[in-house]
């Protein structure tokens, strides 16, 4: 018997937009444990381990298939640079399994791959996917008051600021909560 995988992959000029796997563990380990990515994130924390990467992937590449769509970000000249993905997430403050979840966009980039347009054009080409093949016409997205440089990336890709700002715990800095900027995309 021959099985089908039918896992979305997206290229751009520079990156492929990948399904996680495994093998990924290591190096999705040895970039996420900075402080300075860990820190900008709301469910990773620092230090960041190789089981938590493991436990990451096992979440993401397990056999159900559920509401969220995440992508390795893979540079073709440097191999796996970061992640990118869109889950449904609750509200805040909205009871769970209400039926109120809305798509929302999440990524990180490795240090080393700041600053290069990576991040832009990965998030263009997600919201690309997910207006057509996810068939989302409405995309979430929030950054850390402190992280200007994600609200830019949300910004050329067409996100518009909500003016709503939820104060949301980051693992990353030991569970202190932060300003979280909020976010809208619109098909």
């Amino acid at each position: 018997m021959c099985a089908l995988d039918v896992r979305p992959a997206i290229g751009t000029e520079r990156l492929m937009l990948r399904a996680p796997a495994m093998d990924d563990a290591a190096v999705i380990a040895e970039l996420a444990n900075d402080s300075a990515v860990a820190g900008m994130l709301t469910h990773w924390p620092y230090p960041f381990t190789d089981a938590h990467a493991e436990a990451w992937l096992m979440t993401v590449t397990g056999d159900e298939p559920g509401p969220r769509a995440d992508f390795i970000i893979e540079h073709r000249q440097f191999g796996v640079i970061g992640v990118i993905g869109v889950g449904e997430v609750e509200p805040d403050g909205a009871a769970t399994g209400l039926g109120r979840a809305r798509p929302q966009l999440g990524y990180w980039l490795g240090r080393p791959f700041w600053n290069r347009g990576y991040a832009t054009e990965a998030v263009a080409a997600v919201l690309r996917w997910a207006a057509g093949d996810g068939r989302r016409n409405v995309v979430w997205a929030g950054h850390f008051a402190d992280n200007r440089a994600s609200g830019q990336v949300l910004v050329k890709a067409g996100f518009l600021y909500t003016g709503d700002v939820e104060m949301t715990p980051s693992l990353g800095r030991d569970g202190q909560a932060v300003p979280n900027r909020m976010m809208v995309w619109l098909a």
